[in-house]
């Protein structure tokens, strides 16, 4: 299994500066010499250049990063594929307004309205804060809230299970605060009410199992917002179970 480094906080706005350093911090914790680990070229100042360069790449998991990178990886994804779906574990929906550049409050809208994704094939889990333009979006968006994980995760595993098994292909997108502040302390926009860090490696252990399941990737772990490395172990916990 290869490990994709992708360190660029380029579609962060600016708003979360230290998230292109989260893939260093996650494997230094893990702490496993094994790993086939690559590096995708970042051109710090021209994020055009560094999209086209993460959509060439290849890969199996991907380490940001900012959640923005998710576009240039599923786009490469698609070209290679068909039948394929995509989840996501995310506080936010990332599906606002876009202007130019893809940024990671966007990339969702962007690769739908580019005809990339079919809203259809997309499912969300955790989402708990959206803009106004972001609701309309999603109303015809299979959504999955935190609640309904706690009450019934066992449902929620099946649920997801049956989805994606469909699909020849899919891709899983994790951003680090699907979870509770309390889990993940270093990261961009921190919404309280997430998921259970138990509950995230219990749902991922069982999704990874799906044979199709081809490309994952881990995003805005900023290790610089991080308390007392409390990010970046359970990002390392997530990886390690993906491996």
């Amino acid at each position: 299994m290869k490990i994709v480094k992708v360190c660029s906080s380029q579609g962060s706005l600016g708003k979360n500066p230290g998230c292109e350093k989260g893939s260093d911090f996650i494997l230094n914790e893990l702490n496993k010499s094994d790993l086939i680990i690559d590096e995708i070229k970042v051109n710090i100042n021209n994020i055009d250049e560094t999209n086209k360069n993460i959509e060439k790449a290849s890969g199996d998991i991907f380490l940001g990063g900012d959640h923005s990178i998710t576009y240039s990886l599923f786009k490469g994804f698609a070209k290679k594929n068909e039948n394929y779906g995509l989840l996501i574990f995310d506080a936010h929906p990332d599906c606002a307004l876009y202007i130019k550049s893809v940024s990671h409050e966007d990339f969702v809208r962007k690769l739908v309205d580019e005809g990339i994704l079919d809203k259809k094939n997309l499912v969300y889990v955790g989402v708990r804060k959206s803009g106004k333009s972001e609701v309309e979006f999603l109303r015809d968006v299979k959504t999955i809230d935190v609640k309904k994980v706690h009450e019934n995760i066992e449902k929620v595993k099946e649920e997801l299970i049956n989805f994606f098994k469909k699909f020849k292909k899919f891709y899983l997108s994790i951003d680090i605060d699907v979870l509770d502040p309390k889990f993940c302390p270093g990261t961009g926009y921190l919404e309280p009410n997430g998921l259970d860090i138990k509950e995230l490696i219990y749902l991922i252990s069982k999704i990874k199992r799906l044979k199709n399941l081809k490309r994952i990737d881990l995003v805005e772990v900023n290790p610089l917002k991080d308390i007392d490395n409390i990010t970046v172990k359970n990002a390392a916990k997530i990886l390690s179970e993906l491996l």
